[in-house]
This record gives C-alpha cells, sequence and structure tokens, in this order.
C-alpha cells in the first residue's frame, strides 16, 4: 500500500468520480466506463471504510462550459472533511479547465484528501505532488484545446471540398458515392415541392402553414437519436415550413457552418447557446450548384428577400411586404423626415378608412408622432401611376428596350465570330510553320510552338466567350408583344373586378414599386410621393390633403348654454362626447369629462338622467345625417335654420313617425341632394380603388 494513504485517510470515506464527455461516448465507449467504475473496487481493496460513486456527469464536458451536479456534489463532500481519497482514471475527468480543477486542488490540500489516480496517490498538502497535480490539470486543459483545434481543422478542410457528411433536411440524402442528391422517395420529394410551388403562389411562409394545416397535408420531419435517424410523417408546423424555405441545401448548395457557439457568463462560468445563426457571408462554407436542387439559387434568394420582407417586427427601415388588408401600400410607405417605414392603421367608425402614419422614435416616451396621411387618397393616386406604368406606351418603350438589348447581344457576337475567324487563321498559320521547321532547330522550334499554343488559347477563349453569350440569349424569355399590349387593356378590368383579392393587388405593387417616400409640404397642404420604381426611376406625385380646421370659432356655443338645452335628456358621459363635438371648453380650456359635466350640471341645478322619465326620443346628429343620406355639415345647416337653438346640438328630437323634428321638412333634405355634383359618385370610397380605363 501506499505510503501516503495513511489510516486517517482510510477511516474516511473515497469518492470515485466517473465522466464521459457526450452521449456518443457513454453509448459506444465502454472500455473506459468499465475501467472508471473499476476504480470503487480498487478503492475498497485499499481498505476504506465506504466507497461513493459519483456518475452524475455521464454525457457532460468538463471544459466549464455546463453545469456538472456531479462535481458539485464532490466539492460538498470534500468540503465536509468526510472524505479521505478521491478517484479518478485521470486528471482529465475531474476537469478540463484550470478554474475547476485548481479550486478542487485547494480544496483538497484543506481537507486533507488525496487524489489518486493509476499512476499512484497525490497529496495536494506536499510542494511536489502539487506541483505534479498543476501540471496533469494543466496539459489536460490544454489537450483539450489541441484536440478541438485539430479537430476543427480537419473538419473545415474537409467541408471545404464538400466531404463532410452531416444529416440532411427532409427530401435529401447522401448518395453512394459522397453526393448529396434528391430523395428517391416520390412522396417526400413531392412534398417539399409543394412547399416552394405554394410560396411561390402565397409569398407567405405562414399563408404556406396554414394551407397545408388546412388541407391536411402531413410533412416529413427527421428525427434523431444519436446515431440513428428516422423519417417521420407529421402533422405541419410553422418552423419546419420555415426551415424548408431558410435552407440553402434544398437551392443545390452545399452549406457548412450556418450557426455558431455564442458564449456568455453566467453566475460566474461560461454558458455556450448553441444554434446562433450567421450573416451569409460568414458562413464556413457555401459550394453554389453543388448538386441538384428543388429550387435555383435566384429562387432561394428571391425567397429569402421575401421571408426577410415579411418580418414586420424586424428592422423598422426596411421594405415590408403585403399582408392583406384595405391598404394597398403596405410595407411601401417610407418616412421622408424620419426614414422610418410608415405603419398603417384601420379607422373602425366607418369600417373602410385607413391611415399611413409614421410612430416616429416610439420607443421613447414622450417623443411623439413624426407625420401621418390618409391612405384613401394616397392609394387612388398611386394606383393610377400602377396603369400609366404598364400602359401602351410603358410596354411598347420595355419590349423595345429588350429589342435593343437583344440587338446589342447579337452584334457583340457577330464581333466575336469575326475575331474567332482570325484567330483561327492564325492558329492555322502557325501550326504550317512549326511542321516546316527542322526540328533539329530546337531553339526555333520551341519558339513556334510557343506562338502555336498561344493562338490555340485565343481561339479557346474566344469560342467559349461566344458559348456564353449564345447561352444566355437561349435563357432569355420569348417575348409575346401581343399578350403584353393585351394585358395593359385588361389590367383595369382585372383591377377592378369583385373577385380580384387585395392581396393580389398588393403583390402587383411590390413588384413595381420599390418604395414611395412620402412628405407634407405644409405651404400647399399637399402630400408629397416620391415613388422609386424597381427599374431605377422615380416620378414625384403630390396628393391634396383634406382641409382641417374650418369650424367658425364664433359657432361655438358655450358649455352652459348648451347644458341647459341638453341636460337631463342624455348621461353624464354622452354629454360631455356632445360639449366636446360641439368645441366647447372648461373654464380652464379643458376637454369635458363625465365628472366634470357631472360637477357643472349640479351647479346648474339641472336634474340628472333618468330613462325611465324621457318623454321625447333623441338621435344623434350622425345618425340622423346618416338615415337621411347626407353628410353631418348640411344635417347641422338644417339644424341651424329650423331651430331656436343656436349651440348646434349633437343629439336631435324623433317624433312618432321616426322624422327628425330639428331637420324641417323633406323638401329641404331633398333640396340638399339636389345641389350634389353631378359626378357625386366618383368622390365616394367604395374600398376598392378604382383605376381608370384606357
Amino acid at each position: 500500500m501506499n505510503t501516503k494513504i495513511t489510516p486517517d485517510h482510510l477511516g474516511r470515506a473515497a469518492v470515485v468520480y466517473v465522466r464521459q464527455s457526450t452521449m456518443t461516448q457513454v453509448t459506444g465507449n465502454l472500455e473506459s466506463q468499465r475501467r472508471q467504475y473499476d476504480l470503487a473496487g480498487a478503492a475498497a481493496t485499499t481498505g476504506f471504510a465506504s466507497v461513493t460513486v459519483i456518475d452524475d456527469d455521464l454525457g457532460r464536458s468538463g471544459s466549464g462550459s455546463m453545469e456538472r451536479p456531479g462535481f458539485e456534489r464532490l466539492v460538498a463532500q470534500v468540503c465536509s472533511g468526510d472524505v479521505g481519497a478521491v478517484y479518478c482514471i485521470e486528471a482529465s475527468r475531474l476537469a478540463r479547465n484550470g478554474r475547476d480543477w485548481h479550486h478542487l486542488i485547494d480544496l483538497c490540500a484543506l481537507a486533507g484528501t488525496l487524489v489518486i489516480d493509476p499512476d499512484g496517490a497525490y497529496d495536494p498538502r506536499l510542494v511536489n505532488d502539487r506541483l505534479l497535480l498543476g501540471l496533469k490539470g494543466t496539459m489536460s486543459e490544454y489537450e483539450l484545446s489541441l484536440m478541438r483545434q485539430r479537430g476543427i481543422a480537419a473538419r473545415g478542410s474537409k467541408a471545404g471540398r464538400g466531404e463532410l457528411r452531416f444529416m440532411l433536411p427532409p427530401g435529401l440524402c447522401w448518395s453512394e458515392v459522397g453526393k448529396i442528391e434528391i430523395d428517391p422517395d416520390e412522396h417526400v420529394a413531392e412534398t417539399i415541392r409543394l412547399v416552394f410551388a405554394k410560396f411561390r403562389e402565397l409569398g407567405s411562409g405562414r399563408q404556406v402553414f396554414l394551407w397545408l394545416r388546412s388541407a391536411d397535408i402531413k410533412m416529413p420531419v427527421v428525427l434523431r437519436n444519436v446515431d440513428v435517424c428516422k423519417l417521420v410523417w407529421k402533422a405541419p408546423a410553422y418552423h419546419s415550413v420555415m426551415q424548408i424555405l431558410h435552407n440553402p441545401l434544398y437551392a443545390g448548395a452545399y452549406a457548412f457552418g450556418r450557426r455558431a457557439q455564442r458564449t456568455r457568463i453566467i453566475d460566474g462560468r461560461a454558458r455556450k447557446a448553441t444554434g446562433v445563426r450567421k450573416p451569409r457571408d460568414e458562413w464556413s462554407v457555401l459550394l453554389r450548384d453543388n448538386h441538384q436542387g428543388y429550387i435555383s439559387w435566384r429562387e432561394y434568394e428571391e425567397n429569402h428577400k421575401l421571408l426577410a420582407e415579411n418580418a414586420h417586427m424586424k428592422k423598422n427601415c426596411d421594405r415590408k411586404s403585403a399582408r392583406g388588408g384595405r391598404a394597398l401600400l403596405t410595407g411601401l410607405m417610407r418616412c421622408g423626415r424620419c426614414g422610418r417605414m410608415m405603419r398603417v392603421f384601420y379607422g373602425s367608425a366607418k369600417g373602410n378608412a385607413h391611415r399611413y402614419q409614421c410612430r416616429g422614435d416610439d420607443a421613447h416616451v414622450g417623443v411623439g408622432l413624426c407625420i401621418g396621411i390618409g391612405g384613401v387618397r394616397v392609394d387612388r393616386a398611386v394606383a393610377v401611376q400602377i396603369l400609366e406604368a404598364v400602359s401602351y406606351r410603358a410596354v411598347e418603350a420595355a419590349i423595345f428596350a429588350s429589342d435593343q438589348v437583344e440587338r446589342s447581344r447579337r452584334d457583340g457576337i457577330a464581333a466575336l465570330e469575326r475575331d474567332l475567324e482570325g484567330s483561327r487563321y492564325e492558329a492555322l498559320l502557325a501550326s504550317r510553320r512549326y511542321e516546316l521547321v527542322d526540328p533539329a532547330k530546337r531553339h526555333v522550334a520551341r519558339e513556334l510552338e510557343a506562338r502555336w499554343n498561344d493562338a490555340l488559347e485565343r481561339v479557346g477563349v474566344l469560342e467559349r466567350k461566344i458559348k456564353d453569350l449564345s447561352a444566355l440569349s437561349a435563357a432569355r424569355p420569348v417575348i409575346d408583344r401581343g399578350r403584353l399590349l393585351q394585358l395593359a387593356q385588361d389590367l383595369p378590368t382585372v383591377w377592378n373586378a369583385p373577385s380580384t383579392e387585395t392581396r393580389t393587388k398588393q403583390r402587383l405593387i411590390h413588384i413595381l414599386v420599390q418604395e414611395i417616400i412620402c412628405d407634407l409640404d405644409d405651404a400647399t397642404n399637399e402630400a408629397v410621393l416620391l415613388i422609386h420604381w424597381t427599374g431605377g426611376r422615380h416620378t414625384e406625385v403630390r396628393v391634396a390633403r383634406v382641409k382641417t380646421g374650418r369650424y367658425p370659432a364664433e359657432l361655438a356655443p358655450s358649455a352652459v348654454e348648451a347644458l341647459r338645452k341638453l341636460g337631463g335628456h342624455w348621461p353624464d358621459r354622452e354629454l360631455a362626447v356632445s360639449l366636446n363635438r360641439m368645441l366647447c371648453k372648461t373654464g380652464n380650456g379643458e376637454s369635458w369629462t363625465a365628472v366634470r359635466v357631472r360637477d357643472m350640471r349640479e351647479r346648474l341645478g339641472i336634474p340628472e338622467y333618468d330613462a325611465t322619465k324621457v318623454e321625447i326620443p333623441m338621435i344623434s346628429l350622425m345618425k340622423a345625417a346618416e338615415k337621411l343620406g347626407i353628410c353631418v355639415g348640411s344635417a347641422k345647416s338644417l339644424v341651424q335654420r329650423n331651430s331656436s337653438c343656436n349651440a348646434n346640438p349633437s343629439w336631435l328630437a324623433v317624433d312618432g313617425s321616426g322624422r327628425c323634428v330639428n331637420l324641417g321638412s323633406r323638401p329641404g333634405v331633398q333640396g340638399v341632394v339636389d345641389r350634389r355634383p353631378k359626378f357625386y359618385e366618383d368622390y365616394q370610397y367604395d374600398k376598392v380603388a378604382r383605376l381608370p380605363g384606357i
């Protein structure tokens, strides 16, 4: 027995610490696990009073980035003084970082606990043993860093060649030669193709998810348990759909290192968070056209851009996609003063009005709003510009520009063909000169051979250029002039059709318009819209704003007069609303509330409203105007002419036949209707911005 193990040590307990770093080692490296458990028998043979095995940390790394309850339990037992020796297979099992290792050694020195491994027993209180234990801990920490560095370098080198195998998403599999290919299972492949097809149709990942749910279509999901991968079919989940749309492997690209680890200090320890997304330019490996994909790389980039625009709660300064609703310019309106995207607010009074509003720096309380504009007139003005953009002249200009580009490409190919003809002649001439020279004159033959090779290289370069330009010209879509001109004529009809959804109109506008900069011209009371078209051109449109503040201040009644007229007929809350609408103010210039109305009513001696004592039914001025089909302003004028009250009350009496007493006779209302403009219907908004015909 080792002389360092004293009867005092044997009188206390021995602790055997068992640890393996990963679950793969726990299930596969059984020999190391068996050797660690055998230390319990060695401790019992030595003669310790009791032996405790701590194996709570199986599958946990000792680098310090993970919580180890077993190690904490070991430290607690050592601190109690009841442990005579700590058994481990090697220093790396106890800790792979200097902090945990030296902390344990310090505690063992204070408690008089030995550290025992197959090489011998070490007493941390002795200088030589303490030095040797320190070296073992340092080597264990360095060994981990060295192995990690070697492994990462080897993995990166293999991934750079596209040969590193990893778990593929559903719809892709590894071939026998180590290449990625489409899954031969047609059920899986067609389901993945369906997801991309519906996304191109609907333009939203959430809409694809909802459609799959409504159609009761199952989605393939890969489940992994250590080294075993299994494909199962489950109900569609939103994150599964988004993973398919975001994964570049489906676009034929070999991508590795798209996610990283983030280390944070929590409770004095390093904690690693995995799965942190990295920008595309920071990916470890990206090999395009590595294998056959479900979509092309261009389609993947278009989908990725659309998904970024769909994230309305992120990146306030980015353009947003269409999300339905009545507003046609959702996600396109940008504030011309602060540069933020303007939000859409829908009114609830009539159910058809909406407003574009820039909230400014609303993260700071008290900053206030920036600018706002009613959306009805703005939508109409932009809709007219959209029609002009696809009119006959615009389509003809686009066709002419396309033809001009094609003519320039053909002229370039013709010029290259002439150069190719000359280069071939020079190569043929160089070959003849080389054949005529005496082979014995090596100094001449070498020079002629070099000239011949240079001529052949020029021929090859020109042939490749002609081939690339010809392929580009062949890949260009054929322009159907008749269909494009027909589109310009049919667009107003399709746009104004009741069956056309607002989302379809929004997607059409998003194709043609990049963004719209909105600003207000206070001098002319107009909204200035700068339309940035997708092609790079800009158009300025001015939209007249609705004039406000035209109610004459001298017509505003006094609060006392209005309360004497309306008091007792309506509750205090309704009276406060009416007083505020009539621009009445309190004595100190504040708005009316139910409490303030009650105090004023009590001071004036006006009784409280009692619904059981109301003799004459009342109706609001707004409801009366809506019932008669006239505007509120005309209704006020009729009340002023037919009532002795100058307060312009917002509530009118109704007789037994349902007619408003204060509005006068029916001919008076008909006279208001007769004074309307001839094209009155053109001034009305019918929830669909109608485009004029051609």
